[in-house]
């Protein structure tokens, strides 16, 4: 349990918030409801080991933030999450009632321990230890079978290892629904790519011959797809968009739109991860209080190759 006024209040509760639920109990020396409600708040914060964070602010000596939130009556419980209010109460609850409405917000037992497996799996990836990173993988996929971020990120770790039976097991499951995401559907085309490439006959072709058999007819689609789905499987990725773009400006209906399907998969797979708590935006929270000042954030690299792709793409198809 932490006291919040003004001066604390974008570290502790808004910057906070960003990696962990912060649960704002807004109360009153005076409030019969909040003694109650108090000592039943602080008691499921331990219950619930570190799931969120308890934040106290006394309305009559913090009337600024009072009037920030709108409080019109007291005890008033909101549960702030990325920066911004998700949801709240008024009143005395019962410890059964909070508990109810906390369990709708706050990330499961299981949940928590697959998300401190993948920071471990990412820090291990970021040291030079893939394999490591791979069984955190695994283990965080069994703590949180539904996680599907944790999913995606095991089987493209597996098929860059290789792992490509494994990988087909851990995705059969994804392309078995109706609609597919489109980021299993990306892995998918990845593996049919890797696998392709080690079969008869182009296992064994060199690009120079690709290049030739083209080079003898620029509407060999046959054989341009095929150079494509080996340089896809060798992770040359731009190499291989533009491959497909020229099977699309000469024909964009081609073999059921196979390229289309393919660069699009490309694209999905380089597009990078989004961020597991994106910054509050520059100005005020929904609440209406001051947080930050303006920043200029650096271009991703890899983000403005996808963006340029897409629009190449976009021009090909309309």
């Amino acid at each position: 349990m932490i006291e919040i006024n003004l001066q604390n209040f974008e570290t502790e509760v808004i910057a906070a918030s960003m990696t962990q639920p912060i649960l704002i109990d807004f109360w009153a020396p005076w409030c019969g409801p909040c003694k109650t409600l108090g000592p039943a708040l602080e008691q499921l914060e331990e219950d619930y080991q570190g799931r969120f964070t308890l934040a106290k602010i006394n309305a009559d000596d913090e009337q600024q933030l009072a009037g920030a939130f709108g409080i019109r009556s007291i005890p008033t419980c909101i549960l702030m999450s990325g920066g911004k209010p998700v949801d709240g109460f008024t009143g005395a609850q019962t410890p059964a009632q909070i508990k109810a409405f906390l369990d709708k917000h706050l990330p499961s037992e299981g949940e928590l321990i697959a998300d401190a497996e993948v920071d471990e799996a990412q820090a291990l990836l970021q040291a030079g230890d893939p394999q490591a990173a791979l069984e955190k993988l695994a283990d965080a996929l069994a703590a949180d079978p539904g996680n599907d971020d944790t999913r995606f990120d095991y089987i493209k770790l597996l098929i860059s290892l290789g792992g490509l039976e494994e990988a087909g097991a851990a995705l059969a499951p994804k392309l078995s629904e109706i609609p597919r995401a489109l980021r299993f559907e990306a892995l998918g085309h990845w593996l049919s790519a890797i696998v392709f490439a080690s079969k008869p006959p182009y296992a064994t072709w060199a690009m120079e011959q690709f290049d030739a058999e083209i080079a003898k007819n620029k509407r060999d689609f046959d054989t341009r797809f095929a150079k494509a789905r080996i340089l896809m499987a060798m992770g040359e990725w731009t190499a291989a968009m533009d491959e497909l773009l020229e099977i699309i400006m000469r024909d964009k209906k081609w073999g059921d739109e196979a390229p289309r399907k393919a660069m699009v998969a490309i694209l999905e797979l380089l597009t990078p991860p989004k961020p597991k708590a994106a910054a509050p935006v520059p100005g005020k929270t929904d609440a209406g209080i001051e947080v930050l000042g303006k920043t200029a954030a650096p271009e991703d690299p890899q983000a403005a190759l996808v963006s340029t792709y897409r629009r190449r793409l976009s021009m090909m198809l309309n």
